[in-house]
């Protein structure tokens, strides 16, 4: 991930903190803004961390002097992590863990769904009772196939691929409102409808910059390309429109 998208995710989440520290729950009340490639995320007053094998966990209370509570050992292969109300979903070369915050300090484990596709780099997104992820062929990941699988977890223990979706190189993916933000490289973003949420239609794809990881945040759509990171309108979630970019 580059700098300046790690200092733009930390940023996105102290604003979003000191405007939320009045919540009652607290698997929400500072959850940070971040991306689908992220290997870091805030929920409540802990900040959670990936490694390539284990799941960290620090109480960041004192924001000056973070506390490690707890680590949990997850497998291999870990890449990404992603905070949907008081879950963790995080990506694997090979699967999807969904870990509970019902104790904040030490995450356990709800399920893991192993896809058909192997060893492809794996960022995982997810809302209501539906989660999207993207697995991409390459060399440093191994995998043979590129695509975006989407899965009904309304049985949160027990995930079910409900559709997959070839696509060309994908990396980072987000949602807002009716549309799924899909990040491919060169290949630019692809817009999908997501009015039915385990079967994405293709809308369009936008093209101009390279793609790999999007964060939409309110009526921005806040895209880490490779030179730096561009910011596109999306207050008609399905129809984005270029705002302005800052470069690296």
């Amino acid at each position: 991930m580059k700098p300046i998208f790690i200092v733009l995710l930390f940023c996105l989440g102290i604003l979003y903190n000191s405007c939320n520290k009045e919540s009652t729950d607290a698997a929400n009340k500072q959850q940070g803004a971040g991306g689908s490639t992220a290997k870091f995320t805030i929920a409540g007053n802990y900040l959670y961390v990936v490694d390539h094998t284990s799941l960290k966990a620090f109480d960041i209370t004192d924001q000056a002097h973070p506390i490690l509570k707890t680590k949990t050992e997850l497998g291999l292969n870990i890449e990404t992590i992603f905070p949907y109300k008081d879950k963790l979903f995080i990506g694997s070369s090979s699967s999807m863990y969904i870990y509970s915050l019902t104790d904040p300090s030490k995450p356990s484990r709800l399920a893991k769904a192993d896809y058909t596709i192997r060893m492809s780099c794996d960022p995982v997104v997810a809302r209501d009772s539906v989660a999207y992820a993207t697995l991409r062929a390459a060399s440093v990941c191994g995998g043979t196939a590129s695509a975006l699988v989407v899965y009904n977890i309304k049985n949160v223990s027990a995930p079910a691929l409900m559709s997959t979706h070839s696509l060309f190189t994908p990396f980072g993916l987000g949602t807002k409102d009716s549309a799924l933000y899909v990040c491919e490289a060169q290949s630019g973003l692809r817009v999908y409808n997501i009015r039915n949420a385990y079967n994405p239609e293709f809308r369009t794809t936008i093209n101009g910059h390279t793609f790999y990881d999007v964060i939409p945040y309110g009526d921005i759509l806040i895209c880490q390309v490779s030179d730096g990171f561009a910011m596109y309108d999306i207050s008609n979630s399905l129809n984005p429109v270029y705002l302005s970019k800052v470069l690296n």
